[in-house]
């Protein structure tokens, strides 16, 4: 995850070459996914993802299993927690102009809109910003007292958060998942803490993510976030699908993980759907001073 769109297509093209490859693990950032969605469709191999954005399974690749939650649920948690726990009304959206971030932005508007919220600001920024200034100042004068941020890159939210304290922002902050992972948690240290977010992982969110929080901390030394809880599933859960497929033939793994239910992992319960979505759950979550404290699990299963 840490190159360009043309390094991750040139990555898969490596490993697609090896015919013993029967599956993927792929990238993270939605932009990196879909810069290799036409060759994964080429290839006709599974290929588990972790990108949000909504699009990325309603492509028409059906190679694509997603390991986290898509954007809608995000947004709509948000919205609710923003609105009806927190009784904020006026909103600064915040949010990269990569595929995820807009995607987010967007859902994120539409629900707060369906709720009789008029955003006071939109502003968009572009990945690996190294000032932010301007979107802070532009946060601090729309007069909102709620923001959100759709932010993609861990160090373009620490030097947002860091900038905003400089600049005197202190209103409620609920974010993406971006907000508590390891890498912004550690480089924003003080400036991100009271914030809120929502995550597809949680350490008290359930006794499977509880466990693998404990091991992980014991074997890395360091606390455990989307990154690694995303990944792990997805390795069991394919496991699990050439277990029961008996076969490492593409459509036959591909069925086996489509029929995945109720499989109990660390990021939550998942259930695929026909579009390869496999987890339909977020967390909330408050940075208390350091310590990301959960708060409640929200299920949309339908």
């Amino acid at each position: 995850d840490q190159t360009t769109n043309p390094g991750v297509v040139l990555a898969f093209s490596k490993l697609a070459g090896d015919k013993d490859i029967p599956a993927f693990v792929g990238p993270v950032f939605s932009t990196q996914i879909h810069a290799i969605a036409p060759d994964i469709q080429r290839l006709g191999k599974p290929v588990m993802i972790g990108g949000t954005d909504s699009q990325l399974t309603h492509m028409g690749n059906p190679w694509l299993f997603r390991f986290r939650p898509k954007d809608i649920y995000s947004a709509r948690v948000i919205a609710d927690y923003g609105v009806k726990t927190l009784g904020k009304k006026k909103w600064a959206i915040v949010h990269s102009t990569d595929a995820a971030g807009t995607s987010g932005m967007k859902n994120l508007v539409e629900d707060l809109t369906g709720m009789g919220v008029e955003p006071a600001l939109v502003q968009g920024y572009t990945d690996n910003s190294q000032d932010l200034t301007p979107v802070v100042l532009a946060v601090k004068q729309s007069g909102a007292d709620v923001m959100t941020t759709y932010m993609t890159i861990p160090s373009d939210l620490a030097i947002f958060a860091r900038q905003l304290r400089q600049l005197g922002v202190n209103i409620a902050w609920v974010g993406s998942p971006t907000t508590v992972v390891t890498t912004a948690l550690k480089l924003a240290g003080p400036a991100l803490f009271g914030s809120y977010a929502v995550s597809d992982f949680a350490a008290d969110s359930s006794p499977a993510a509880k466990e693998f929080a404990t091991k992980y901390e014991a074997t890395y030394k360091s606390a455990p976030d989307i990154h690694g809880a995303w990944t792990y599933d997805a390795v069991h859960v394919l496991a699990l699908a050439i277990d029961n497929a008996k076969s490492l033939e593409p459509q036959k793994m591909r069925e086996a993980i489509l029929s995945v239910k109720d499989y109990s992992g660390v990021e939550g319960t998942y259930n695929f759907d026909q579009n390869g979505d496999g987890l339909h759950s977020y967390n909330v979550v408050k940075n208390d001073n350091g310590n990301i404290v959960f708060i409640k699990h929200i299920d949309f299963r339908e």
